[in-house]
């Protein structure tokens, strides 16, 4: 047995038999190799046509405001949903709307494809003026005084009926900008800054 790439068929591959006592080790793990691979690619595909279309769903802890939105389509984000995720994420204390990196978002969509989770996000912080974070540095030792949530990088999240635990876990994994995990608060925070956890 032997494969022979053929680009006439569909799967690029032809496979001729040999005699018996022909198909040597090496014939053998070519062909295993070449069939995994045909395996492999009706789950790229899939992958490839979900990740071609991004949205993502939030409810807004504060404000008690929903959003359920796609914004990355066709291999490019979509700016009037991206403007739509700004208002929502904005400083709700003072109403200040910020750009919200759009590779923040990224990171929650393959938090949500990991999690195999079909639920909300629930939003406790994301944009944070100057001077609310301030304020609420004032009043805890655990809000960074130049946050990243006041350039739009940072959203702290749970994962509705997931494990707030198990979220920080799939956040670390991706090892994608900062985790942190609040037990108490019961919510993670993930941020597009380089790769810590705490």
């Amino acid at each position: 047995m032997r494969l022979i790439f053929d680009s006439a068929l569909p799967s690029g591959i032809r496979v001729e038999s040999a005699p018996a006592g022909h198909l040597t080790a090496l014939a053998r793990r070519r062909f295993l190799i070449a069939a995994g691979a045909l395996a492999l690619v009706p789950l790229s595909a899939a992958y490839a046509a979900a990740v071609a279309e991004r949205s993502l769903w939030f409810v807004h802890t504060h404000t008690a405001e929903t959003l359920s939105i796609v914004y990355f389509q066709n291999g490019q984000y979509i700016p009037q949903s991206l403007e739509r995720v700004n208002h929502l994420l904005r400083d709700f204390r003072t109403n200040e709307v910020h750009t919200i990196d759009p590779t923040l978002l990224d990171i929650l969509f393959d938090l949500h494809t990991r999690a195999k989770h079909d639920e909300p996000f629930e939003v406790i912080s994301g944009y944070r003026s100057p001077s609310t974070n301030a304020a609420l540095r004032s009043r805890s030792s655990a809000v960074a005084e130049h946050s990243l949530h006041m350039q739009g990088r940072a959203i702290d999240i749970r994962l509705r009926g997931f494990p707030t635990e198990k979220l920080r876990d799939l956040a670390i994994a991706l090892q994608r900008g900062g985790v942190g995990f609040y037990p108490t608060s019961d919510f993670v925070h993930v941020d597009t800054g380089r790769f810590r956890t705490w």
